[in-house]
């Protein structure tokens, strides 16, 4: 009776350790499964609408330059042609800024434009460098944008609108007789406007008067034979200005002479015109006045026949 009671006890004992241990890896399992779902973000409205973040890849791993055909990359030599480029085209535009007020891009940047314009011939020649490869195809050809070409194109059409090339000696380093004669000329105009600009306007205008005459009637020829560039043009539209509307001064040109004499004529044509009528018609009138007569023709015929 007592092994019945105590194998009967062991059974008990057996089964509640299996209940015991069958709870515990099911609460287990339970708390793992909740853990992992508050470790998990909820799907809300802002989350499934926010944007998605990526991560940046290291450039290792993603390189355009690996990714292209080994044709498409530029050798040494013109990546080296390139980089000078960009030099003295970022030179030239620094001289043009500098030079816009007053302007001088013509004097004094022809030499950073023949420099540039050196640089661009090397590229888009049809010479070889080291390694048998020419870099106009590589550099100017080889995408729809041709950025190179574009780049000089846009200066090249600023140097040929500003008639650089009418002011600048061939080579590009220095301006011309002609130019550095009208700078001279203009050096003596301004200097006797700052000598008398203190003092009364009307000194200056009288003192200063023929050198100003000289400087206009050299812009004159010189824009007769097309020798002008914007520099020029600008430096004597500002002196212009300053005897005109700042000095109040005023230069009556010899050519008004004969504008004036003509004016003059056709003002009083009319009047010779009426005037000359007028006595045409006096001179009809006279002739339309007849002399008396002694007699009349019977009279004269009574004459004759008694005379017969």
């Amino acid at each position: 009776m007592s092994l019945h009671k105590n194998c009967s006890f062991l059974v008990l004992i057996a089964i509640n350790i299996y209940a015991l241990v069958s709870s515990d890896a099911v609460n287990f399992g339970a708390s793992d499964t909740a853990d992992r779902l508050r470790q998990t973000p909820s799907l809300s409205p802002a989350v499934v609408n926010s944007p998605v973040v990526f991560k940046p890849v290291s450039d290792s791993s993603l390189s355009l330059l690996a990714s292209l055909p080994e044709d498409l990359e530029i050798n040494d030599y013109c990546s080296d042609l390139l980089l000078i480029f960009g030099q003295r085209y970022v030179a030239y535009v620094n001289c043009l800024v500098r030079a816009a007020r007053p302007v001088m891009v013509c004097q004094n940047c022809s030499a950073g434009y023949s420099s540039l314009l050196d640089m661009y011939t090397n590229i888009s020649s049809d010479q070889v460098g080291p390694g048998n490869v020419s870099c106009r195809d590589s550099l100017l050809r080889s995408d729809r944008l041709m950025l190179v070409f574009q780049l000089y194109n846009n200066l090249k059409n600023l140097w040929d609108s500003s008639g650089c090339k009418n002011c600048i000696a061939a080579g590009l380093q220095s301006p011309t007789n002609d130019t550095l004669y009208f700078m001279a000329t203009l050096h003596q105009t301004t200097s006797c406007f700052d000598k008398y600009q203190h003092g009364n306007h009307t000194e200056l205008c009288k003192n200063c008067k023929n050198t100003y005459k000289d400087l206009n009637e050299l812009y004159s020829r010189m824009e007769k034979n097309q020798t002008l560039c914007i520099d020029i043009e600008d430096a004597m539209n500002m002196t212009r200005k300053e005897w005109s509307k700042k000095f109040n001064c005023s230069f009556p040109r010899e050519e008004t002479v004969p504008v004036i004499a003509v004016s003059s004529f056709m003002l009083f044509l009319p009047i010779i015109f009426y005037l000359s009528s007028f006595l045409h018609s006096e001179q009809k009138k006279r002739k339309l006045i007849h002399p008396k007569r002694a007699k009349s023709y019977t009279s004269l015929m009574n004459i004759q026949d008694k005379q017969s």
